[in-house]
């Protein structure tokens, strides 16, 4: 007796295994040799590579919520999620229908990733983020536990977020339509990192190796190279050349 429930439209490549009480939907497509935990749920037409692992309680494909007040979530028809090849999702993970994750990204538990959302390959995901719709994430970025980065927000490659990070894209804190015309999200250079809890206001751009201090409140845009820090955000220096990304010998392989 089997305990999951598969379309019968659904494909599982050679050696995929699921635990129990799983729900694959119509045109579902899971790539050879996956792991797949118990109770996991993915929706129709999701697109799973090869040797991606998904942890207990995963959500795959969800189709966006739209309340009747949203500001920023749209009906719209979305693509399949698709997952590339040895990605892991981990427990109670949340992957919206509209999601490209690339190669080798992990996300970890409790972490959601809304719809229109690309990940680059070898991005890290930790425990608890939210990722909201319309944002970009380069490749070899790594986003720490309880990271928050709001809608039509982009990082580019190799960029670091440290623990309980906050960015914002409304600066009329949702009232007056003025709000949307000016709806923006931030922009993190290449090689940018966030030091834990700081928060970066809505539109601002954080430049290429610049350095956010812990605790930063940025509200204006933050130069390239540069350490800034303090309520609101200074420039204190530079970033030490040894610290800086085209000094840590890594290959974007």
């Amino acid at each position: 007796m089997t305990t999951s429930v598969i379309a019968l439209s659904a494909t599982i490549g050679s050696g995929s295994t699921h635990g129990e009480f799983c729900w694959f939907g119509d045109n579902v497509t899971i790539g050879g040799g996956c792991q797949i935990g118990h109770h996991v749920i993915i929706h129709a037409d999701t697109v799973i590579g090869e040797r991606v692992r998904i942890d207990d309680g995963a959500v795959i494909g969800k189709r966006p919520m739209r309340a009747a007040i949203s500001a920023v979530t749209k009906e719209q028809e979305l693509p399949p999620a698709i997952i590339e090849a040895d990605s892991i999702i981990g427990t109670h993970a949340v992957i919206y229908r509209g999601a490209r994750l690339a190669e080798k990204v992990l996300v970890a538990d409790l972490s959601s990733v809304r719809e229109n959302v690309t990940i680059g390959k070898g991005t890290i995901v930790g425990r608890g983020v939210t990722i909201e719709n319309y944002c970009k994430i380069g490749r070899y970025c790594k986003l720490e536990t309880n990271v928050y980065i709001t809608a039509y927000s982009e990082l580019e490659d190799r960029v670091f977020v440290a623990p309980c990070v906050a960015t914002s894209n409304d600066n009329f804190v949702g009232r007056t339509k003025e709000r949307f015309k000016h709806f923006k999200g931030v922009t993190l250079k290449k090689g940018a990192r966030i030091g834990v809890n700081a928060t970066i206001l809505p539109g601002k751009v954080i430049g290429e190796d610049c350095l956010v201090a812990a605790s930063a409140l940025v509200t204006s845009d933050a130069p390239a190279g540069k350490i800034v820090a303090g309520v609101p955000a200074k420039v204190f220096g530079d970033v030490p050349v040894e610290q800086l990304l085209e000094n840590q010998g890594w290959e974007d392989v």
